[in-house]
């Protein structure tokens, strides 16, 4: 196949590789049997999935060397294999503590390793199309939930496999996908461009080329992007790592309806992303950003004023929640290429992707403690509303091409 053609096969592969890493995303649906099998809290049966996030994000930033050294295809193989080893590992936990070791630490380093290495290919296999390229890359980690959480529910209501064998057996089959995924990945040669496509002017680094990650530290830009990410994250993951109790203590729902809520709401996760990369392309990532930031602000106010008892108010505001996190892992990378180039996309992007770390941190903790001070998920929103305020004047006011 002619490279303008046969590159999609890069995309298709990322996007399997990220239905198995995006198995994080339905994490809420262990939460109550979690809680229910060692007497726990809501902020402590949240650890393992703020940590593997915290992990995740980490090691982004860490690995961004690793995958520029030793090529996506090898850095795919080794984040593979600590993928697998951290959800088996998982099964064999005997409390909270060793269940966030394993589960948290291990298999979030290794989607941290792992995740950004079909992003980069694809980032590079379209220059011409970095938002839609990379948005349906990574559609699979919104869309993972639609199939897992469903799947594990199935699997923890089974008396022969229960909460913990479902990490186990869910491992086995990730480490297994990932590893054969992973062998294909490569980059295009040095200065590769489709045929007859030329870089429009203003629509990168304005004349400065291509910045490395001390050279974009040194930006407003960067730090606009920072922060907006950062928001952006702490607004979605709060809502992914509290769907399917909100669903039971504030819309009313029964436990199965709750779990299958988070497999709808995985369907707007995955449409997020290449919808988001393809507003991104044409209004800019600083205008991505600041529409990202009305939705979440106007669903978060839908859900704090009439979401108690209402089924409708519930899925229509966590649809755009999720949406918009889905949004932000589009916007975020593709500005990332957009702004500072691509010669070092790998490592600029694992720095800016530590903001969705603290986003997790943030919003998980959050959700946690006011859960447990004031016994009921609606106070959450407040904060959540003022944040995304804050996130809509970064974006129009800083949210800039690179100056030369």
């Amino acid at each position: 196949m002619r490279a303008e053609q046969g590159r999609w096969i890069y995309v298709l592969l990322g996007l399997l590789m990220n239905i198995c890493l995006g198995a994080v995303y339905a994490f809420s649906v262990f939460k109550t049997p979690l809680r229910d099998l060692w007497g726990i809290s809501a902020t402590q049966s949240g650890l393992p999935f703020m940590i593997f996030l915290a992990m995740f994000a980490l090691f982004m930033a860490l690995a961004g060397g690793l995958v520029s050294k030793w090529g996506p295809r090898n850095a795919g193989l080794l984040g593979g294999v600590l993928v697998g080893a951290g959800w088996i590992l998982a099964g064999f936990a005997s409390n909270i503590t060793w269940l966030t070791i394993f589960y948290g630490v291990i298999g979030g380093a290794g989607v941290g390793i792992i995740y950004g290495c079909p992003i980069a290919v694809s980032a590079k296999w379209f220059p011409d199309r970095k938002g839609l390229a990379v948005g349906l890359t990574v559609m699979g980690f919104g869309l993972s939930a639609l199939i897992m959480a469903p799947l594990m529910r199935s699997m923890i209501a089974n008396p022969g496999i229960g909460v913990l064998r479902t990490f186990t057996y869910l491992g086995i089959a990730f480490v297994a996908i990932l590893v054969l995924l992973s062998l294909p990945l490569r980059n295009p040669a040095e200065g590769w461009a489709p045929a007859g496509w030329t870089q429009k002017k203003g629509t990168s680094t304005s004349g400065r080329g291509d910045l490395d990650r001390s050279q974009m530290v040194r930006t407003g830009s960067f730090y606009a992007l920072w922060a907006t990410y950062t928001i952006g994250c702490l607004a979605g993951l709060m809502a992914i790592g509290i769907s399917s109790p909100v669903g039971e203590e504030v819309a009313r729902l029964t436990p199965s309806v709750a779990a299958l809520s988070v497999s709808v709401f995985a369907i707007f996760n995955g449409l997020g992303r290449p919808v988001f990369g393809w507003l991104t392309d044409r209004l800019t990532p600083r205008y991505a950003a600041a529409l990202s930031f009305v939705l979440i602000l106007v669903a978060s106010a839908l859900i704090y004023l009439w979401g108690e008892g209402s089924t409708t108010i519930y899925f229509l505001s966590f649809i755009v929640l999720w949406a918009n996190l889905g949004g932000w892992l589009a916007i975020a990378p593709t500005a990332t290429a957009s702004l500072f180039g691509s010669s070092h996309y790998a490592k600029n992007y694992g720095l800016v992707f530590t903001s969705y770390g603290i986003g997790a941190l943030l919003g998980n903790t959050l959700a946690g403690m006011i859960r447990d001070a004031s016994g009921g998920y609606l106070p959450v929103f407040l904060p959540v509303m003022g944040l995304a305020a804050l996130g809509l004047l970064i974006s129009l006011l800083w949210l800039k091409p690179v100056k030369a």
